[in-house]
């Protein structure tokens, strides 16, 4: 199902396992990481997502909301969540919302909104 689908990636990202959070994408997948830009490609989002989460020792992506249609090969999820990534005792908080389309039980589209100006702040702030 489309919502499990998604849970899995998230729960692959926490885990820090990137190769198996990648094994959930179509080759072609597309992530608009909205007020960041869009990639294409599974290649594109390991280059993306892999320098982000590298300096971190904890990730939890905490889902508050999250709603399904679809079934085991085609849907769509939305998500509200707040992700958090943890460095030794600094942490950075971002409130996010996230669309997923799923074709053949891999995610195609991948689109998170959040406020760009809260990360860069956080960023900042923990040096």
């Amino acid at each position: 199902m489309p919502g499990e689908i998604v849970t899995s990636f998230i729960r692959a990202i926490e885990r820090r396992d990137l190769p198996a959070a990648l094994d959930h994408l179509s080759a072609d997948v597309e992530y608009d990481n909205v007020p960041m830009g869009k990639v294409q490609g599974r290649a594109a989002v390991e280059a993306v997502l892999g320098p982000f989460i590298a300096p971190f020792d904890t990730i939890e992506w905490v889902v508050h909301h999250q709603v399904a249609d679809g079934d085991r090969w085609r849907g769509v999820v939305m998500n509200e969540r707040i992700d958090r990534f943890g460095a030794g005792e600094r942490w950075l908080e971002l409130p996010v919302a996230g669309l997923f389309v799923i074709e053949q039980g891999l995610i195609t589209l991948w689109r998170d909104y959040f406020d760009r100006d809260t990360l860069l702040q956080q960023m900042a702030a923990n040096g």
